[in-house]
């Protein structure tokens, strides 16, 4: 039996997950072991001040080293960890990774937003099946942007990488023209793309879909989104967290990441979402369980 491991520092958390592949006689079938999301926050410095704080730094090598332990306890025998958003953007983000390597062990690569998307499409794909991404418009809204890709026939039409996230439109932190430029790239989609189902993906979208108790997989309307998101924000942050059982770390980031939902959905001309319940840290364990399945 091998384990493998996938790590995604996003700009609003760390990710970090743990799977065991076990063989039968004709598959080889991955099992989840452990996960760990840690609150790190990277973006609220970085959109802000243009550099991770010493605070920020010291926290996520921290916790860096204790993902390094956990990967020994449980014998990981392969991993891939990959920085986004905010890492790319970082005027010390190389500096930090070198601590990181130097103090757990860990080689972390920055990947862009094409790749980040390409790899939760793996992830997709794997769970299930490709026919739900054959002609799609798959929007995925981090902590520092959001990435859009066409699916036309199950293969990369077009791709964007938007400078709008959570994280970064709750630090006032998004310029006027990133604004404008999503809504008219959103709009020239929605005219030459017609009748392309959204699949979404990211943390928010996810609770949501909880929230409304739906499926994985279930269609969401963008009337049900609309209600949620509408009665979600007349509630003070508190209220979220006592009436809707949010983390601290999800009552601020879901306001502004359904809002975006909710926009690709008006501009697009697409009534529905799809959620199909997976991340870069799933895109990168399907990945390397295709690798040694091959």
């Amino acid at each position: 039996m091998n384990t493998i491991a996938a790590l995604d520092i996003g700009s609003n958390a760390v990710r970090f997950l743990i799977c065991s592949i076990e063989e039968s006689s004709d598959t080889k079938k991955c099992r989840k072991v452990a996960f760990l999301r840690v609150p790190v926050r990277l973006g609220e410095d970085v959109f802000t001040e243009g550099e991770i704080s010493a605070r920020r730094r010291m926290l996520l090598c921290e916790a860096m080293q204790g993902f390094s332990h956990l990967m020994k306890t449980f014998g990981v025998s392969e991993y891939r960890a990959c920085a986004t958003s905010s890492m790319r953007e970082a005027k010390n983000g190389a500096e930090v990774l070198d601590e990181i390597r130097e103090k757990s062990g860990i080689q972390v690569e920055v990947i862009s937003g094409l790749e980040e998307a390409e790899i939760i499409y793996a992830a997709g794909v794997s769970s299930a099946g490709s026919e739900n991404w054959k002609d799609s418009l798959h929007v995925d809204v981090g902590g520092g942007s959001t990435e859009v890709v066409i699916y036309a026939g199950g293969r990369v039409a077009e791709s964007r990488s938007f400078r709008l996230g959570t994280v970064r439109i709750l630090k006032d932190a998004v310029e006027k023209g990133d604004k404008e430029l999503f809504k008219k790239e959103l709009k020239k989609i929605g005219e030459k793309y017609r009748g392309l189902r959204i699949i979404g993906s990211g943390g928010n979208i996810n609770k949501a879909q909880k929230l409304l108790n739906k499926r994985v997989g279930e269609p969401i309307s963008a009337v049900e989104l609309r209600m949620l998101y509408d009665t979600l924000k007349k509630m003070t942050f508190e209220e979220r967290i006592n009436n809707f059982k949010l983390n601290p770390y999800r009552a601020d980031v879901i306001i502004p990441a359904l809002k975006i939902f909710l926009l690709v959905s008006k501009l697009c001309c697409a009534p529905t979402i799809i959620v199909p319940q997976v991340g870069l840290v799933d895109g990168i364990i399907a990945m390397l369980h295709a690798k040694m399945s091959s």
